[in-house]
């Protein structure tokens, strides 16, 4: 038996397949020249060039004069937030919100048991009731003015010390004329002196006691600020984030018992590219889109950072979204068209011309009655336009909703 060698075989297989190529082809020459109609032909001439041109609908390329926009993402904020708590400890006994609760401002949140603050009132009012009558006015009443001089203790003070001081004047004259001794003026210089000294003591003791009457109606004011804030009232409109306290639970001064956050407007915070930063100021309107809402929320810019960070190169700014209907949440993360005040021509096609494909994007135009495919680059989006940045000249022809047209396709315009 003869055997071949792998190499002796595969020369055999390539010249075999050569001869079977070149004569299928001699044969297709053949059978085209006799019969007129190439492989696969549908008519003289054959292949796709010869099928019916497809009627396509067109538009046109247009210049338009609009608002410049900047985009930029941010993270919607409340404007306002706090934690509420009380002033001083207690047990809670009302909570009148709970999550997600709307309140308005002045509304009351939560309320603690008010016995014993009541009863601290009630004492610090019958201490000043005390102090009052001590100086001798009437136990009820706001007016704390007096005169010391009308005052009992500095009067019979006062007449002490005048009947000491006629005493001393007579016993001078007597000594003078020699009707008593020198020891005897003595006696009553000294008497005196202690009348006159009572007398200092009875103005220093009235002088305390209003000192006194004074600290306690301090101390009832302060009473009456303690029981006022066993009750806590929303210091705006908002809603309740979250609830931090339960009934029946002692709270200490300065224990949370709800966040709230106010709603509208929201706080929109913002990264603008500093080669876009030149364009912003304040009062520009902001159109802001959320995901999941259909509807677009408008604001204004309202703060602007002084200095652009050297880390991200980008400009801090601030809008104020509005909010009246709460649709939108705080924490949500947006983005934002800043309308500047720079006006631009740009080019821009209907959306139906514009097809994406592995993230490029093209249009078909017509040339010579047939579909050419011309690459793009898209910038702003709208409703009824979208912008070409590159790729395309003002009032060129474009087919709409191409589909799977191809370069070369015939087409024809409908009319």
């Amino acid at each position: 038996m003869r055997y071949f060698s792998i190499r002796q075989l595969g020369l055999g297989l390539l010249l075999a397949l050569t001869l079977f190529s070149f004569t299928a082809c001699k044969k297709n020459e053949q059978q085209a020249a006799a019969g007129g109609r190439a492989p696969g032909g549908g008519g003289p001439g054959g292949g796709a060039n010869n099928a019916a041109p497809k009627a396509v609908q067109v538009g046109k390329s247009e210049s338009r004069t609009v608002a410049r926009t900047i985009e930029a993402p941010g993270t919607l904020a409340a404007d306002e937030q706090a934690t509420i708590s009380f002033k001083v400890a207690g047990r809670l006994d009302k909570l009148q919100v709970d999550l997600g609760s709307a309140i308005r401002k002045g509304q009351v949140i939560a309320q603690l048991e008010t016995m014993d603050f009541k009863s601290r009132l009630n004492q610090s009012d019958a201490a000043l009731q005390q102090a009052r009558a001590r100086l001798g006015l009437s136990p009820e009443g706001t007016d704390d003015r007096i005169n010391i001089e009308t005052t009992a203790l500095v009067r019979q003070g006062a007449a002490v010390l005048s009947e000491a001081k006629l005493n001393l004047e007579r016993t001078r004259q007597l000594v003078k004329e020699g009707v008593q001794p020198r020891a005897e003026l003595d006696s009553v210089n000294a008497t005196y002196q202690v009348a006159e000294s009572r007398y200092q003591d009875a103005l220093e003791e009235i002088r305390n006691r209003q000192a006194v009457l004074l600290q306690r109606r301090a101390e009832l004011q302060g009473a009456k600020q303690q029981l006022a804030e066993t009750t806590i009232y929303a210091p705006f409109d908002g809603s309740i984030r979250e609830r931090r306290a339960n009934l029946g639970e002692f709270l200490s001064a300065g224990n949370p018992v709800v966040t709230l956050v106010r709603l509208h407007p929201l706080r929109l915070r913002l990264e603008v590219p500093e080669r876009d930063a030149i364009g912003i100021r304040k009062g520009q309107s902001v159109t802001v889109s959320v995901d999941g809402e259909v509807e677009k929320a408008t604001g204004r810019i309202a703060r602007i950072s002084p200095a652009i960070s050297e880390q991200s190169r980008t400009l801090i700014v601030e809008a104020e979204v509005i909010n009246t209907q709460g649709r939108l949440r705080p924490g949500s993360f947006a983005k934002a068209a800043i309308l500047t005040t720079t006006v631009n021509a740009i080019i821009t096609v209907p959306p139906a011309a514009v097809v994406s494909f592995a993230g490029i994007q093209k249009v078909f135009t017509i040339k010579d009655g047939k579909a050419l495919e011309k690459t793009i680059v898209i910038g702003r989006r709208e409703a009824d336009w979208i912008e070409i940045t590159d790729g395309l000249k003002e009032g060129e022809t474009l087919i709409l909703s191409p589909g799977n047209l191809a370069t070369g396709a015939a087409v024809t315009v409908n009319k």
